[in-house]
């Protein structure tokens, strides 16, 4: 005991770099300025880079659509603007009439008329969506589940009503990276460069982020690499390999709304339906280490068809297609996080490599230029649904508005400072987490053997990257008589929200007939709680008024720190470990705006909503 003392004194009085200069900074790696087509069609005709990273940074600008002077309650530590790189920055050049016209030639010009007459009516009669709805794919039918872009009847990509428009799409880009570098303020604020590969075949979302680190020296080398060139996630990839190797150009891409691909997006095949094979899933994990979890269009974790017993399944899902008409959501475990990672490793004893072995981030989508992921304060996922009286006006084309949609989500990165060189370098070493918008405060780090009382020194994170690996990692087998993994585990309420719930440890593993399995362990709760004998919690309770639209923090604690040992490890199955954290009970926006508008109850949604933060995972293999 006393030797252990003697330990935790020296570490606490010879700190090294790795504990001082590392910590958490919150972004938002996905937001959409009037840059982006559907953006502007939204009613989003002002909010161009500039606005959005002047919002993130706390200033006052001016809403896009209501006109209302706005303001983020907590400003960002870092933003992507992310437009999408169709038709980029076309509508609005159309719009304005600064589009290249002589690019076009004489029947560009003339379909350029007839759009810019089209789009103008729709802008002026408020019908943007209806306009917008035109691009998009029309239902077709499942062909046995094969190549979706072979069976889809029409898509996106397909159209170009404005013909040929890469100089005004450059002009918008340029733009953008000038935008960008002025904003970036290296220890204080930090601009990543990005935009969206928008692939939507059969209306199966596979859209990516992909962001760079790098500024406009290089940037200003390439246009923004769109699903109108292909809309095979390779062919993105052979893109970004052939632009690093030209330009020097470092890219990652980022998968989000997986919950809504039609059971593309983590199949068990490539997109063209072949096997995956070692080389596509070194390719997959080289240039997506990391996928969005979380965000206003849903949450991508899990669902209770494939978690049954995970009573914190279900959390805000989204089961609306982007397409046109209507069909019924049908999930796939193809869709969702958990499944996914539990899949990789099982496809990892076939061929050797793990496609699916992924970090996981929040970030928002909104196409309002406006990174709102808080619920007190959110603008809606387009300019058009950003207030309570035309929340309904976004389910024209689909059975969703925005009513369905909640506030969220934040990517959160452990980095030793505020730049794009550090931001960019813990995302890809995966040590990032997701939170549903709040700021909670996650650290973990697995290892084998932690001295006694690292749960409470002042030396925490110290401790965990010395004898352990922090979350993103992997968890090397050692020949210790096959002893359990131990997890050094912190989370702290958000210093302006809510308590804590629970803290949770997600396990998947491949058990020994090869089936894949999962449980979700409770660890650390609040409130004097005690656990069934399934392992289960009563709820931590409901202090909202649904009067009034507050809660109180008489429930919940404000911080767990723990060391937990997994009672089920099996030294010969392959693993992967994540925590989710949740928050007590909180009023979702919906609620505040039905309160606003002096109705009964949200048309559509809960009152409340129990906000989380998912850790990346850890993974343990055998040797």
């Amino acid at each position: 005991m006393k030797k252990m003392i003697v330990v935790l004194c020296a570490m606490a009085s010879v700190m090294t770099s790795a504990e001082t200069s590392k910590n958490v900074y919150f972004g938002d790696t996905h937001l959409h300025s009037s840059y982006s087509f559907d953006a502007f069609l939204n009613n989003n005709h002002s909010a161009d880079p500039d606005t959005a990273y002047r919002w993130a940074k706390g200033q006052p600008v001016i809403h896009p659509y209501n006109r209302a002077r706005v303001q983020i309650d907590t400003p960002l530590d870092f933003l992507v603007v992310s437009d999408h790189a169709e038709m980029l920055g076309v509508m609005r050049a159309v719009r304005e009439d600064t589009i290249i016209k002589e690019d076009l030639g004489w029947i560009g010009n003339i379909k350029r008329w007839y759009a810019f007459r089209l789009m103008n009516e729709a802008i002026d009669t408020d019908t943007g969506l209806q306009f917008f709805g035109q691009f998009l794919p029309k239902i077709a039918a499942d062909n046995d589940h094969s190549d979706p872009v072979q069976n889809a009847s029409n898509n996106i990509s397909d159209v170009n009503i404005f013909g040929d428009t890469t100089q005004t799409s450059q002009m918008a880009w340029d733009d953008i990276i000038e935008s960008a570098e002025r904003h970036n303020d290296p220890g204080t604020f930090t601009s990543l460069l990005g935009w969206e590969w928008s692939s939507i075949p059969m209306g199966a979302n596979l859209h990516r982020i992909v962001i760079t680190p790098d500024g406009a020296d290089k940037a200003k080398q390439f246009l923004p690499y769109g699903s109108d060139k292909s809309q095979y996630p390779e062919d993105l990839w052979r893109w970004l390999e052939e632009t690093q190797q030209r330009t020097g150009t470092r890219f990652m891409a980022i998968p989000h709304n997986s919950n809504i691909s039609k059971g593309y997006m983590f199949d068990d095949t490539s997109l063209r339906g072949e096997p995956i094979s070692a080389d596509y899933a070194r390719r997959r994990i080289k240039w997506e280490p990391i996928v969005e979890v979380t965000q206003i269009k849903g949450d991508s974790e899990t669902r209770s068809d494939f978690s049954p017993e995970d009573e914190f399944a279900d959390f805000e899902n989204y089961d609306h297609y982007i397409q046109q008409g209507k069909s019924k959501y049908k999930s796939s475990t193809a869709d969702y996080i958990r499944p996914a990672l539990k899949k990789g490793l099982a496809i990892e004893q076939d061929i050797g490599v793990n496609p699916y072995k992924f970090g996981l981030i929040g970030s928002t989508d909104a196409h309002s230029g406006l990174s709102s992921a808080e619920e007190g304060n959110f603008w809606g996922k387009m300019a058009k649904d950003s207030t309570p009286e035309t929340k309904e006006r976004f389910g024209s084309i689909s059975s969703s508005n925005g009513w369905n949609m909640s506030a969220s989500g934040l990517a959160a990165v452990w980095a030793e400072e505020n730049t794009r060189e550090a931001i960019y370098a813990a995302f890809k070493r995966k040590e990032v987490y997701a939170t549903s918008g709040p700021r909670l405060r996650v650290q973990m780090f697995a290892g084998w053997d932690f001295p006694e009382g690292a749960e409470t020194s002042e030396s925490f994170a110290l401790i965990g990257r010395q004898y352990g690996v922090p979350m993103g990692g992997d968890l090397v087998a050692n020949d210790n008589d096959g002893k359990a993994p131990v997890f050094l585990l912190r989370a702290v309420k958000d210093p302006a929200g809510a308590n804590l719930d629970r803290f949770q440890v997600v396990k998947g593993w491949i058990d020994n007939a090869g089936q894949q399995q999962e449980r979700v362990y409770n660890v650390a709760w609040s409130d004097g709680r005690q656990l069934d004998a399934s392992g289960n919690l009563p709820p931590v309770g409901n202090t909202v008024d649904v009067s009034s639209g507050r809660y109180t923090n008489t429930i919940g604690q404000p911080e767990f720190s723990l060391t937990w040992a997994d009672p089920d490890f099996n030294p010969q199955q392959s693993a992967f470990y994540y925590v989710r954290v949740l928050q007590i009970p909180t009023p979702r926006n919906g609620l505040l705006d039905s309160l606003a508008l002096e109705l009964d109850q949200p048309p559509r949604g809960p009152k409340t909503i129990q906000e989380r933060a998912y850790s990346s995972p850890v993974w343990y293999k055998p040797q």
